[in-house]
């Protein structure tokens, strides 16, 4: 490891008593891997909004300020008292953040796993991705194909296993087509795709005019605008064809699973052969798997009886596929990396870059077809 640093730097975010967030970059020692372990010298992570949870949290970002230095930048924002009760668990926890990303190795340990990535550019997934440098255990790492760069391969796991977790779900609980929100993010064009090639029903909803032409434009039958004033009308339509008893809810707040499930019901009765004071006896169910509103959630009246609502995760659901499962859906990913889960990028920015105050308002944003990604190696 003479090559390799003692010390590198890696993005920090932390809550304090004082009702503020911090945001930072810290030194830390630069890890020697164990038998079974890499050291991948990161090149390039992806802001999801999994990672925004953890990094900006519930913070004011209209409070922030600026001190430190240019290339090591600290970022102070208050955090109103409702967000303080969501962050109570992790006061005064200086934590990494980077959910997955990809880079080459450039150390690896005595076993023959891990010898064998040696100078390979692979991708990862397991947190603190938003570093210089990260060791990983050698059978978490998927070693990218010939001629693909660490931009093409940092998003392999968390939107692509998502994506086919959503299929694979409605396989598992027995529904035949699916219902999506904020459906042209870049998850939701993978979606898209896959229902497409899968020949999976999907009814898509967005909340932009210009989003609808990216969902047509892969071949999706099914695309909504919310705030259509015939919304309502058009979904219920969608879901009488396509028989769509499973959404899955980026938005989380306001009233959209509960239109959603509403909805539901109403194509349901549609072909209801008698009536019933409890409603149809099909299940219906929206997963929330996002929160872009973090409003309460609003289920009105007309669902009937047999719906659920719930939290939908990646990681529970992986454990539950197992092993052979989620190795399975590794290799899909790998084999359409540059077609089906290609990911698109507005910048590529350095770890003292994603503590600019305008670049943080940029990617805290969330939308649709804006994603950022960080080189933690590169320079300002």
């Amino acid at each position: 490891m003479s090559d390799i640093p003692a010390k590198a730097l890696q993005y920090r975010t932390l809550a304090n008593a004082d009702g503020t967030l911090t945001m930072s970059l810290e030194e830390v020692d630069v890890p020697e891997p164990g038998p079974d372990e890499v050291l991948i010298r990161v090149e390039a992570a992806p802001i999801n909004p999994s990672d925004l949870g953890l990094m900006v949290g519930a913070a004011d970002m209209s409070t922030a300020t600026v001190s430190g230095t240019a290339d090591r930048p600290v970022v102070t924002a208050q955090v109103p008292e409702i967000g303080m009760r969501f962050m109570a668990g992790r006061l005064g926890d200086s934590l990494p953040a980077g959910n997955e990303g990809a880079g080459v190795v450039v150390a690896a340990g005595s076993s023959d796993m891990a010898q064998a990535l040696l100078g390979k550019t692979v991708s990862v997934a397991g947190g603190e991705l938003y570093s210089q440098y990260r060791c990983a255990p050698a059978m978490m790492c998927m070693e990218l194909p010939e001629g693909t760069t660490a931009a093409e391969g940092a998003s392999c796991f968390v939107n692509p296993l998502t994506a086919l977790g959503m299929t694979e779900t409605m396989r598992m609980e027995g529904h035949t087509a699916l219902v999506h929100t904020a459906a042209a993010s870049n998850l939701g064009q993978m979606l898209a795709k896959i229902c497409v090639a899968d020949d999976i029903p999907l009814v898509t909803i967005v909340r932009k005019t210009e989003y609808e032409a990216i969902l047509r434009d892969i071949g999706t039958k099914h695309v909504l605008n919310s705030t259509a004033p015939d919304f309502m009308d058009q979904l219920i339509a969608a879901l009488a064809e396509t028989g769509a008893t499973l959404g899955f809810d980026a938005i989380g707040g306001g009233p959209l699973a509960g239109q959603i499930l509403t909805a539901m019901e109403a194509a349901l009765n549609q072909t209801a052969t008698e009536y019933s004071r409890y409603g149809s006896s099909t299940h219906k169910q929206v997963y929330i798997y996002g929160r872009l509103d973090i409003s309460p959630t609003e289920v009105g009246a007309g669902v009937g009886l047999a719906w659920g609502l719930g939290g939908w995760l990646l990681t529970p659901f992986i454990e539950k596929i197992g092993i052979e499962g989620m190795l399975k859906m590794r290799a899909r990913v790998l084999a359409e990396l540059k077609t089906t889960f290609a990911s698109h990028y507005t910048a590529e920015i350095s770890l003292a870059e994603a503590l600019d105050i305008d670049t943080i308002n940029a990617y805290n944003r969330r939308a649709t077809g804006e994603k950022y990604l960080i080189n933690p190696n590169k320079s300002l």
